[in-house]
């Protein structure tokens, strides 16, 4: 699962990203507002950390921006132990807050046990037509048939399955998968493109990735028997 972790103190935000990488989680972060919206709607994250007191756009107003478009599990970062805060932040639809200074271990927690609630304690499960990945489990099925996938292609496609019609670009996908300003090439990301292809393909859904030239790819409909 993805974290967006947000905050404008940079030591701060390599403290929380190194304990929710042991965790086993991907962490992307952002250090101010407008990033955070950005990366909100780019990365499709599982949930996102956010610090009440940022510059230009505050914890609030992002979280507000991002209630009107999605149901994301939010868990604010304040400095603030202040009730009328914390009551403020619950009713702009946070998930939970952390009031600093924290403990990594408790965050952790915190976000474990936000993101049980939000899958019913079950595996984050993807379908699509007759195609199914697991990405907690990191297995893939096609009407009944295994597709065995390396992790950057199962993170390829639990990226077109997070939203089967939209048509992502080669330059979105590989900011998804390896980070914005990464220095992977679109060579890279096409190379493992066809082999999910291929994959899928060989397992009878010859229909699981569509091309939009010129702009990107997109989910076809993944029809089984």
């Amino acid at each position: 699962m993805k974290i967006l972790v947000v905050d404008d103190d940079a030591r701060l935000r390599e403290l929380v990203s190194i304990a929710l990488e042991r965790a086993g989680f991907a962490v992307v972060t952002a250090g101010d507002g407008q990033r955070a919206l950005t990366h909100a709607a780019r990365e499709a994250p599982d949930l996102i950390v956010l610090d009440v007191g940022l510059p230009e756009r505050d914890g609030f107003e992002v979280c507000r921006r991002i209630r009107a478009t999605s149901d994301v599990p939010i868990l604010f970062l304040t400095a603030r132990d202040d009730e009328i805060d914390r009551v403020l932040g619950l009713e702009l639809g946070a998930d939970d807050y952390v009031t600093k200074p924290f403990s990594p271990r408790e965050l952790v927690a915190r976000v474990n046990a936000i993101l049980k609630r939000a899958t019913g304690g079950a595996a984050r499960v993807l379908r699509h037509g007759a195609l199914s990945l697991d990405v907690a489990a990191h297995s893939c099925d096609f009407d009944g048939r295994d597709v065995v996938l390396t992790a950057t292609e199962c993170s390829l496609l639990a990226l077109l399955l997070r939203d089967p019609a939209r048509v992502l670009s080669r330059a979105q996908a590989v900011d998804a998968i390896w980070g914005a300003g990464s220095d992977i090439s679109g060579r890279t990301l096409d190379s493992h493109l066809r082999n999910l292809r291929r994959k899928l393909a060989d397992a009878g859904c010859a229909d699981g990735i569509e091309t939009a030239h010129g702009v990107g790819m997109r989910m076809g409909p993944c029809r089984g028997r």
